[in-house]
Protein backbone atom coordinates (compact mmCIF):
# COMPACT_ATOMS: atom_id res chain seq x y z
CA UNK A 1 0.00 0.00 0.00
CA UNK A 2 1.42 3.58 -1.26
CA UNK A 3 2.65 5.64 1.96
CA UNK A 4 0.28 8.23 1.21
CA UNK A 5 -2.55 5.85 0.98
CA UNK A 6 -1.48 4.46 4.15
CA UNK A 7 -1.48 7.64 6.50
CA UNK A 8 -5.01 8.42 4.93
CA UNK A 9 -6.07 5.10 6.08
CA UNK A 10 -5.02 5.42 9.88
CA UNK A 11 -6.23 9.07 9.58
CA UNK A 12 -9.96 8.18 9.11
CA UNK A 13 -9.64 5.33 11.74
CA UNK A 14 -8.33 8.01 14.35
CA UNK A 15 -11.51 10.17 13.57
CA UNK A 16 -13.71 7.19 13.73
CA UNK A 17 -12.22 6.32 17.10
CA UNK A 18 -12.33 9.99 18.55
CA UNK A 19 -15.84 10.39 16.85
CA UNK A 20 -17.14 6.87 18.67
CA UNK A 21 -15.68 8.08 22.54
CA UNK A 22 -16.93 11.79 22.41
CA UNK A 23 -19.60 12.99 24.24
CA UNK A 24 -22.17 14.90 22.42
CA UNK A 25 -24.49 17.59 24.13
CA UNK A 26 -27.78 19.08 22.67
CA UNK A 27 -27.67 22.80 22.54
CA UNK A 28 -31.08 23.45 23.29
CA UNK A 29 -31.10 21.19 26.66
CA UNK A 30 -27.66 20.73 28.27
CA UNK A 31 -27.22 17.29 30.83
CA UNK A 32 -29.19 17.10 33.69
CA UNK A 33 -27.17 17.09 36.53
CA UNK A 34 -26.90 14.24 38.91
CA UNK A 35 -28.86 15.63 42.21
CA UNK A 36 -31.85 17.02 39.69
CA UNK A 37 -35.01 15.26 38.86
CA UNK A 38 -36.01 16.03 35.07
CA UNK A 39 -40.13 16.95 34.85
CA UNK A 40 -42.18 17.50 31.83
CA UNK A 41 -42.51 21.09 31.06
CA UNK A 42 -44.88 22.84 28.41
CA UNK A 43 -44.58 26.03 26.78
CA UNK A 44 -46.64 26.91 23.43
CA UNK A 45 -48.40 23.59 23.35
CA UNK A 46 -44.76 22.05 23.53
CA UNK A 47 -43.68 19.42 25.85
CA UNK A 48 -39.73 18.85 27.14
CA UNK A 49 -37.95 17.64 29.50
CA UNK A 50 -36.92 20.75 32.59
CA UNK A 51 -35.81 20.92 35.99
CA UNK A 52 -37.73 22.67 38.61
CA UNK A 53 -37.08 26.37 39.43
CA UNK A 54 -35.92 27.48 43.21
CA UNK A 55 -37.98 29.47 45.05
CA UNK A 56 -37.12 33.44 45.14
CA UNK A 57 -35.30 34.49 48.13
CA UNK A 58 -37.32 36.30 50.62
CA UNK A 59 -36.65 39.50 50.59
CA UNK A 60 -36.23 42.13 53.41
CA UNK A 61 -39.13 44.55 53.50
CA UNK A 62 -39.26 47.94 54.22
CA UNK A 63 -42.39 49.50 55.86
CA UNK A 64 -43.95 53.40 55.38
CA UNK A 65 -45.71 55.09 58.02
CA UNK A 66 -49.20 54.79 57.99
CA UNK A 67 -51.24 56.96 55.74
CA UNK A 68 -52.32 59.94 57.28
CA UNK A 69 -55.60 60.96 58.77
CA UNK A 70 -55.08 64.64 58.27
CA UNK A 71 -57.77 65.37 55.09
CA UNK A 72 -56.35 69.17 54.62
CA UNK A 73 -52.52 68.25 53.85
CA UNK A 74 -52.45 64.14 53.09
CA UNK A 75 -49.65 65.22 51.64
CA UNK A 76 -47.80 67.79 53.40
CA UNK A 77 -45.49 70.16 50.41
CA UNK A 78 -47.61 68.27 47.23
CA UNK A 79 -50.06 70.04 45.76
CA UNK A 80 -52.42 67.75 44.70
CA UNK A 81 -55.51 69.64 42.99
CA UNK A 82 -57.25 69.80 46.25
CA UNK A 83 -61.21 71.75 46.08
CA UNK A 84 -62.78 72.53 48.31
CA UNK A 85 -65.97 69.87 49.36
CA UNK A 86 -64.62 67.71 47.17
CA UNK A 87 -62.61 64.02 48.66
CA UNK A 88 -59.20 63.59 48.62
CA UNK A 89 -57.98 60.55 46.47
CA UNK A 90 -54.03 59.67 47.03
CA UNK A 91 -53.15 56.44 45.34
CA UNK A 92 -50.50 53.92 46.05
CA UNK A 93 -47.96 55.00 43.61
CA UNK A 94 -48.59 58.74 44.55
CA UNK A 95 -47.89 58.02 48.23
CA UNK A 96 -44.38 55.74 47.68
CA UNK A 97 -43.09 58.45 45.14
CA UNK A 98 -43.93 61.13 48.07
CA UNK A 99 -42.17 59.21 50.98
CA UNK A 100 -39.24 58.14 48.40
CA UNK A 101 -39.03 61.62 46.95
CA UNK A 102 -35.47 61.35 46.46
CA UNK A 103 -35.52 58.47 44.33
CA UNK A 104 -36.57 58.41 40.41
CA UNK A 105 -40.07 57.73 40.19
CA UNK A 106 -39.45 54.92 36.85
CA UNK A 107 -37.66 52.48 40.42
CA UNK A 108 -41.08 52.78 42.04
CA UNK A 109 -42.88 52.22 38.90
CA UNK A 110 -40.51 49.24 38.27
CA UNK A 111 -41.51 47.84 42.26
CA UNK A 112 -45.21 47.88 40.78
CA UNK A 113 -44.60 45.98 37.71
CA UNK A 114 -43.07 43.41 39.56
CA UNK A 115 -45.72 42.90 41.87
CA UNK A 116 -42.80 43.88 44.83
CA UNK A 117 -45.03 46.56 46.57
CA UNK A 118 -47.62 44.77 49.22
CA UNK A 119 -50.28 46.30 52.18
CA UNK A 120 -50.79 45.14 55.01
CA UNK A 121 -54.60 43.51 55.49
CA UNK A 122 -56.60 44.57 58.21
CA UNK A 123 -58.57 41.65 58.74
CA UNK A 124 -56.62 41.02 61.68
CA UNK A 125 -57.23 43.01 64.86
CA UNK A 126 -54.63 41.97 67.45
CA UNK A 127 -51.56 43.69 66.83
CA UNK A 128 -49.52 40.50 68.46
CA UNK A 129 -51.61 38.29 65.78
CA UNK A 130 -50.36 40.84 63.07
CA UNK A 131 -47.01 40.96 63.78
CA UNK A 132 -46.83 36.90 64.18
CA UNK A 133 -49.15 36.73 60.91
CA UNK A 134 -47.14 39.65 58.78
CA UNK A 135 -45.67 37.30 56.10
CA UNK A 136 -49.38 35.92 55.34
CA UNK A 137 -51.22 38.99 56.52
CA UNK A 138 -49.58 40.84 53.30
CA UNK A 139 -51.54 41.74 49.48
CA UNK A 140 -49.78 42.39 46.41
CA UNK A 141 -51.33 46.38 45.88
CA UNK A 142 -51.55 48.30 42.39
CA UNK A 143 -50.33 51.09 41.42
CA UNK A 144 -53.45 53.34 40.95
CA UNK A 145 -55.28 52.09 44.35
CA UNK A 146 -56.62 54.10 46.62
CA UNK A 147 -54.82 55.10 49.79
CA UNK A 148 -57.21 54.34 53.07
CA UNK A 149 -56.08 56.17 56.22
CA UNK A 150 -53.83 53.97 58.14
CA UNK A 151 -53.09 52.01 55.70
CA UNK A 152 -49.59 50.96 55.22
CA UNK A 153 -47.18 49.94 52.87
CA UNK A 154 -44.46 47.34 52.75
CA UNK A 155 -41.00 47.38 49.61
CA UNK A 156 -38.33 45.77 49.45
CA UNK A 157 -35.45 47.45 51.47
CA UNK A 158 -33.40 47.70 47.97
CA UNK A 159 -35.61 50.35 46.90
CA UNK A 160 -33.60 52.72 48.57
CA UNK A 161 -29.83 51.79 47.49
CA UNK A 162 -28.33 54.60 45.24
CA UNK A 163 -24.61 54.75 43.40
CA UNK A 164 -21.92 55.70 45.71
CA UNK A 165 -19.70 58.71 44.75
CA UNK A 166 -15.68 57.47 44.59
CA UNK A 167 -15.13 61.00 46.06
CA UNK A 168 -15.13 62.02 49.47
CA UNK A 169 -17.12 64.74 49.91
CA UNK A 170 -14.16 67.55 50.76
CA UNK A 171 -14.78 69.82 53.73
CA UNK A 172 -13.24 73.21 53.02
CA UNK A 173 -10.34 74.23 55.27
CA UNK A 174 -12.67 77.65 55.96
CA UNK A 175 -11.36 80.81 57.17
CA UNK A 176 -13.58 84.20 57.64
CA UNK A 177 -13.10 85.02 54.05
CA UNK A 178 -13.51 81.98 52.40
CA UNK A 179 -11.98 81.71 48.67
CA UNK A 180 -14.05 80.79 45.65
CA UNK A 181 -13.86 77.23 46.23
CA UNK A 182 -15.28 76.90 49.49
CA UNK A 183 -18.00 79.64 48.08
CA UNK A 184 -18.56 77.06 45.84
CA UNK A 185 -18.68 74.11 48.15
CA UNK A 186 -21.38 75.94 49.99
CA UNK A 187 -23.38 76.69 46.83
CA UNK A 188 -23.34 73.32 46.23
CA UNK A 189 -25.17 72.46 49.46
CA UNK A 190 -28.02 74.76 48.88
CA UNK A 191 -30.94 72.58 48.34
CA UNK A 192 -33.82 75.71 48.14
CA UNK A 193 -33.80 79.34 48.90
CA UNK A 194 -36.02 82.31 48.53
CA UNK A 195 -36.64 85.34 49.90
CA UNK A 196 -37.25 83.90 53.80
CA UNK A 197 -35.76 80.76 53.78
CA UNK A 198 -32.91 78.55 52.49
CA UNK A 199 -32.02 75.06 52.66
CA UNK A 200 -28.81 73.21 52.90
CA UNK A 201 -27.64 69.86 53.09
CA UNK A 202 -24.87 69.51 55.53
CA UNK A 203 -22.33 67.27 55.18
CA UNK A 204 -21.01 65.19 58.34
CA UNK A 205 -17.87 66.73 60.20
CA UNK A 206 -18.77 70.30 59.77
CA UNK A 207 -19.34 72.50 62.75
CA UNK A 208 -22.46 74.68 62.78
CA UNK A 209 -21.82 76.93 65.20
CA UNK A 210 -18.46 78.28 65.87
CA UNK A 211 -16.52 80.11 68.45
CA UNK A 212 -13.07 81.90 68.59
CA UNK A 213 -10.42 79.30 67.14
CA UNK A 214 -13.44 77.66 64.80
CA UNK A 215 -13.73 79.30 61.56
CA UNK A 216 -14.65 76.51 59.09
CA UNK A 217 -18.33 76.80 60.81
CA UNK A 218 -21.45 76.60 59.07
CA UNK A 219 -22.78 79.87 60.48
CA UNK A 220 -19.49 81.92 59.89
CA UNK A 221 -19.09 80.51 56.54
CA UNK A 222 -22.74 81.13 55.22
CA UNK A 223 -22.43 84.54 56.47
CA UNK A 224 -19.64 85.24 54.11
CA UNK A 225 -20.42 82.91 51.27
CA UNK A 226 -24.18 82.66 51.09
CA UNK A 227 -25.94 86.03 50.91
CA UNK A 228 -26.75 86.03 47.41
CA UNK A 229 -27.31 90.01 47.20
CA UNK A 230 -28.61 90.01 50.63
CA UNK A 231 -26.99 92.72 52.99
CA UNK A 232 -26.42 90.02 55.34
CA UNK A 233 -26.16 86.06 55.40
CA UNK A 234 -28.81 83.73 56.32
CA UNK A 235 -28.77 82.69 60.38
CA UNK A 236 -29.02 79.51 61.74
CA UNK A 237 -32.79 78.44 63.33
CA UNK A 238 -31.85 75.20 64.14
CA UNK A 239 -28.71 73.07 64.89
CA UNK A 240 -27.42 70.09 63.74
CA UNK A 241 -24.39 67.97 65.97
CA UNK A 242 -20.73 68.78 64.04
CA UNK A 243 -21.33 64.59 63.09
CA UNK A 244 -24.25 64.58 61.85
CA UNK A 245 -25.53 65.27 58.47
CA UNK A 246 -28.77 66.42 56.76
CA UNK A 247 -31.61 69.25 56.06
CA UNK A 248 -30.30 72.54 57.84
CA UNK A 249 -33.09 75.70 58.03
CA UNK A 250 -31.94 78.95 57.82
CA UNK A 251 -33.67 82.26 57.99
CA UNK A 252 -32.77 85.05 55.27
CA UNK A 253 -33.96 88.43 57.20
CA UNK A 254 -35.18 89.58 60.51
CA UNK A 255 -39.05 89.17 60.01
CA UNK A 256 -38.65 85.10 58.87
CA UNK A 257 -35.98 84.26 61.36
CA UNK A 258 -38.51 85.66 64.34
CA UNK A 259 -41.02 83.10 62.51
CA UNK A 260 -38.94 80.54 62.36
CA UNK A 261 -38.23 80.74 66.05
CA UNK A 262 -41.58 81.15 67.14
CA UNK A 263 -42.14 78.04 64.90
CA UNK A 264 -39.66 75.65 66.62
CA UNK A 265 -40.05 77.28 70.02
CA UNK A 266 -41.78 74.51 72.94
CA UNK A 267 -44.03 77.67 74.41
CA UNK A 268 -47.76 77.46 73.56
CA UNK A 269 -47.79 79.25 70.19
CA UNK A 270 -50.67 81.65 69.66
CA UNK A 271 -53.21 81.26 66.84
CA UNK A 272 -52.77 82.45 64.14
CA UNK A 273 -56.18 84.72 62.24
CA UNK A 274 -55.91 82.06 59.56
CA UNK A 275 -56.91 78.57 59.67
CA UNK A 276 -54.90 77.70 57.14
CA UNK A 277 -51.65 78.82 58.13
CA UNK A 278 -52.53 77.22 61.82
CA UNK A 279 -53.03 73.94 60.10
CA UNK A 280 -49.53 74.45 58.01
CA UNK A 281 -47.85 75.33 61.41
CA UNK A 282 -49.21 71.80 63.17
CA UNK A 283 -47.99 70.35 59.89
CA UNK A 284 -44.41 71.17 61.08
CA UNK A 285 -42.10 68.23 61.25
CA UNK A 286 -38.70 66.82 61.07
CA UNK A 287 -38.20 62.94 60.09
CA UNK A 288 -34.42 61.76 61.22
CA UNK A 289 -32.72 58.21 59.69
CA UNK A 290 -30.89 56.15 62.08
CA UNK A 291 -28.94 53.39 62.29
CA UNK A 292 -29.19 51.76 66.01
CA UNK A 293 -26.93 48.78 67.22
CA UNK A 294 -29.84 46.36 68.53
CA UNK A 295 -33.41 46.75 68.16
CA UNK A 296 -36.18 48.13 70.52
CA UNK A 297 -38.85 45.78 71.92
CA UNK A 298 -41.48 47.65 70.71
CA UNK A 299 -42.00 48.43 66.88
CA UNK A 300 -42.87 51.88 67.21
CA UNK A 301 -43.69 54.26 70.04
CA UNK A 302 -43.03 57.89 71.68
CA UNK A 303 -40.02 58.54 74.38
CA UNK A 304 -41.25 60.73 77.05
CA UNK A 305 -38.21 61.03 78.81
CA UNK A 306 -37.01 64.72 80.69
CA UNK A 307 -33.22 65.34 80.10
CA UNK A 308 -30.53 67.44 81.71
CA UNK A 309 -26.77 68.75 81.70
CA UNK A 310 -24.15 67.07 83.87
CA UNK A 311 -19.99 68.34 83.49
CA UNK A 312 -17.83 65.54 83.52
CA UNK A 313 -15.19 64.89 85.85
CA UNK A 314 -12.51 67.32 83.32
CA UNK A 315 -14.71 69.98 84.57
CA UNK A 316 -15.21 71.31 80.80
CA UNK A 317 -17.16 68.65 78.94
CA UNK A 318 -20.86 68.56 79.17
CA UNK A 319 -22.96 65.57 78.59
CA UNK A 320 -26.95 64.70 78.59
CA UNK A 321 -28.53 62.08 80.74
CA UNK A 322 -31.88 61.70 81.59
CA UNK A 323 -32.82 63.40 84.15
CA UNK A 324 -33.97 61.44 87.56
CA UNK A 325 -37.22 61.97 89.00
CA UNK A 326 -35.81 62.99 92.10
CA UNK A 327 -33.06 64.52 91.17
CA UNK A 328 -31.77 67.89 91.79
CA UNK A 329 -30.51 69.20 88.45
CA UNK A 330 -33.08 70.97 86.46
CA UNK A 331 -34.27 68.98 83.47
CA UNK A 332 -36.39 69.84 80.31
CA UNK A 333 -39.11 67.84 78.70
CA UNK A 334 -38.10 65.53 75.69
CA UNK A 335 -40.04 63.85 73.66
CA UNK A 336 -39.53 61.57 70.54
CA UNK A 337 -41.13 59.51 67.99
CA UNK A 338 -39.80 56.64 66.65
CA UNK A 339 -40.70 53.63 63.90
CA UNK A 340 -38.30 50.66 63.18
CA UNK A 341 -38.09 50.67 59.17
CA UNK A 342 -36.86 46.94 58.64
CA UNK A 343 -35.30 43.42 60.32
CA UNK A 344 -32.83 43.71 62.23
CA UNK A 345 -29.60 42.70 59.88
CA UNK A 346 -26.12 41.63 62.09
CA UNK A 347 -27.46 43.52 65.50
CA UNK A 348 -28.18 46.17 63.23
CA UNK A 349 -31.47 48.18 63.14
CA UNK A 350 -32.75 51.68 60.88
CA UNK A 351 -34.99 53.61 62.67
CA UNK A 352 -36.86 56.51 61.41
CA UNK A 353 -36.85 59.41 64.77
CA UNK A 354 -39.07 62.51 64.88
CA UNK A 355 -38.16 64.40 67.57
CA UNK A 356 -41.17 66.22 69.24
CA UNK A 357 -38.88 69.13 71.08
CA UNK A 358 -35.43 70.41 70.41
CA UNK A 359 -32.77 69.61 73.14
CA UNK A 360 -29.23 68.83 72.56
CA UNK A 361 -28.54 65.32 71.80
CA UNK A 362 -32.02 64.81 72.10
CA UNK A 363 -31.97 61.99 69.26
CA UNK A 364 -28.62 60.03 70.36
CA UNK A 365 -29.41 60.02 74.22
CA UNK A 366 -32.79 58.84 73.60
CA UNK A 367 -32.00 55.93 71.82
CA UNK A 368 -28.78 54.96 73.56
CA UNK A 369 -30.26 55.24 77.36
CA UNK A 370 -34.49 54.94 76.71
CA UNK A 371 -34.41 52.94 74.07
CA UNK A 372 -30.89 50.85 74.97
CA UNK A 373 -29.80 50.87 71.14
CA UNK A 374 -27.35 53.63 70.76
CA UNK A 375 -26.88 55.03 67.03
CA UNK A 376 -23.86 53.85 65.30
CA UNK A 377 -20.59 56.09 65.34
CA UNK A 378 -21.79 57.46 69.14
CA UNK A 379 -19.08 57.30 70.92
CA UNK A 380 -20.13 60.11 73.84
CA UNK A 381 -23.35 58.01 74.42
CA UNK A 382 -22.45 54.22 72.97
CA UNK A 383 -18.89 53.20 74.25
CA UNK A 384 -20.10 51.23 76.06
CA UNK A 385 -20.95 49.01 72.70
CA UNK A 386 -18.62 50.57 70.75
CA UNK A 387 -15.40 49.25 72.60
CA UNK A 388 -16.81 45.89 71.18
CA UNK A 389 -17.23 46.95 67.80
CA UNK A 390 -16.52 45.05 64.72
CA UNK A 391 -16.72 45.27 61.50
CA UNK A 392 -20.44 43.34 60.95
CA UNK A 393 -19.87 41.30 63.61
CA UNK A 394 -22.47 38.56 63.42
CA UNK A 395 -24.99 36.99 61.29
CA UNK A 396 -28.94 37.07 62.29
CA UNK A 397 -31.71 34.13 60.63
CA UNK A 398 -34.40 35.12 58.32
CA UNK A 399 -37.52 35.70 60.08
CA UNK A 400 -39.81 33.25 58.35
CA UNK A 401 -37.07 30.38 56.74
CA UNK A 402 -35.15 30.58 59.78
CA UNK A 403 -31.99 30.41 57.33
CA UNK A 404 -28.84 32.35 57.58
CA UNK A 405 -28.29 35.93 55.87
CA UNK A 406 -25.79 36.02 53.19
CA UNK A 407 -23.91 38.92 52.03
CA UNK A 408 -23.06 40.77 48.91
CA UNK A 409 -19.45 42.17 49.67
CA UNK A 410 -19.42 45.03 48.48
CA UNK A 411 -16.46 46.44 45.25
CA UNK A 412 -13.10 47.48 46.33
CA UNK A 413 -13.93 51.39 45.79
CA UNK A 414 -16.11 51.30 48.35
CA UNK A 415 -14.99 49.57 50.77
CA UNK A 416 -11.76 51.66 51.06
CA UNK A 417 -14.02 54.52 51.55
CA UNK A 418 -14.06 54.86 55.64
CA UNK A 419 -17.44 55.81 58.24
CA UNK A 420 -19.68 53.20 57.29
CA UNK A 421 -20.41 50.14 59.24
CA UNK A 422 -17.57 48.51 57.19
CA UNK A 423 -15.24 50.38 59.00
CA UNK A 424 -13.68 50.02 62.30
CA UNK A 425 -14.19 53.31 63.37
CA UNK A 426 -17.54 54.41 62.00
CA UNK A 427 -18.72 57.77 61.95
CA UNK A 428 -22.30 58.50 63.21
CA UNK A 429 -25.22 57.31 61.59
CA UNK A 430 -27.66 59.87 62.18
CA UNK A 431 -29.15 62.14 59.07
CA UNK A 432 -32.08 64.63 58.93
CA UNK A 433 -33.41 63.35 56.27
CA UNK A 434 -37.05 65.25 55.53
CA UNK A 435 -38.08 68.70 56.99
CA UNK A 436 -41.92 69.91 56.51
CA UNK A 437 -42.80 73.31 57.04
CA UNK A 438 -44.96 76.15 56.17
CA UNK A 439 -44.14 78.55 53.21
CA UNK A 440 -42.86 81.53 55.31
CA UNK A 441 -42.17 83.82 52.39
CA UNK A 442 -45.85 83.44 51.24
CA UNK A 443 -47.12 83.86 55.29
CA UNK A 444 -45.22 87.19 55.58
CA UNK A 445 -46.51 88.42 52.52
CA UNK A 446 -49.86 87.59 53.31
CA UNK A 447 -49.49 88.22 56.91
CA UNK A 448 -48.06 92.01 55.51
CA UNK A 449 -51.26 93.81 54.80
CA UNK A 450 -49.71 95.39 51.86
CA UNK A 451 -51.93 96.26 48.95
CA UNK A 452 -51.67 93.97 46.19
CA UNK A 453 -52.22 94.01 42.30
CA UNK A 454 -54.76 91.02 40.87
CA UNK A 455 -51.62 89.71 39.52
CA UNK A 456 -49.71 89.67 42.70
CA UNK A 457 -52.49 88.07 44.41
CA UNK A 458 -52.83 85.30 41.84
CA UNK A 459 -49.38 84.37 42.32
CA UNK A 460 -49.43 84.47 45.83
CA UNK A 461 -52.29 82.42 45.75
CA UNK A 462 -50.81 80.09 43.42
CA UNK A 463 -48.10 78.80 45.63
CA UNK A 464 -48.09 76.40 48.32
CA UNK A 465 -49.09 76.20 51.81
CA UNK A 466 -46.52 73.84 53.08
CA UNK A 467 -42.88 73.13 51.66
CA UNK A 468 -41.12 70.08 51.93
CA UNK A 469 -37.50 68.74 51.47
CA UNK A 470 -35.60 65.57 51.31
CA UNK A 471 -32.12 65.01 51.73
CA UNK A 472 -29.94 61.95 50.29
CA UNK A 473 -28.13 60.22 52.93
CA UNK A 474 -24.11 61.25 52.98
CA UNK A 475 -21.75 58.69 51.62
CA UNK A 476 -21.02 56.70 54.50
CA UNK A 477 -24.67 55.88 55.41
CA UNK A 478 -25.06 55.07 51.94
CA UNK A 479 -22.84 52.31 52.16
CA UNK A 480 -24.11 50.75 55.47
CA UNK A 481 -27.30 50.84 53.57
CA UNK A 482 -26.43 48.82 50.61
CA UNK A 483 -24.64 46.47 52.63
CA UNK A 484 -27.17 46.06 54.86
CA UNK A 485 -30.16 45.46 52.31
CA UNK A 486 -28.03 43.53 50.17
CA UNK A 487 -28.37 40.50 52.75
CA UNK A 488 -29.97 37.60 50.72
CA UNK A 489 -31.41 34.25 52.48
Amino acid sequence: MPQSLLQKFQYVQWQNFIHSTRRHYSRICPPSPAHATPIIKVSNNIASLGFTKKDPLPRQLLSLPAFPAKLNHPLPGRNLGIHVGKPTHVTAITWLKYYFDDIDGSVIQSLFNKGLVQMECSDLSNSAQREQDKGQSLRKINPNEVMEVGAKIHVPVSVAETKISKRFNVIPSGSLYPNADEIEYLQRLVMYKDSAIMILNKPPKLPIKGNLPVHNSMDALAAAALSYGFEEGPKLVHRLDRESSGLLLMGRTKESIARLHWLFSDYDKTSLPSKTWNDACEATVQRYWALVIGSPKEKQGVIRAPLSKVLLQDGKTEKVVIAHPSGIEPSQDAITEYRVLGPTVNGCSWLELCPRTGRKHQLRVHCAEALGTPIVGDYMYGWYVHKKWKQMPRVDFEQKTGKPYKMRRPSTSLAVQKGSVLSGVPLLHLHCRELILPNIAKLLEFSGGRSQTRKQSDDLSSRPDLLRFVAPMPSHMKISWNLMSSYLV
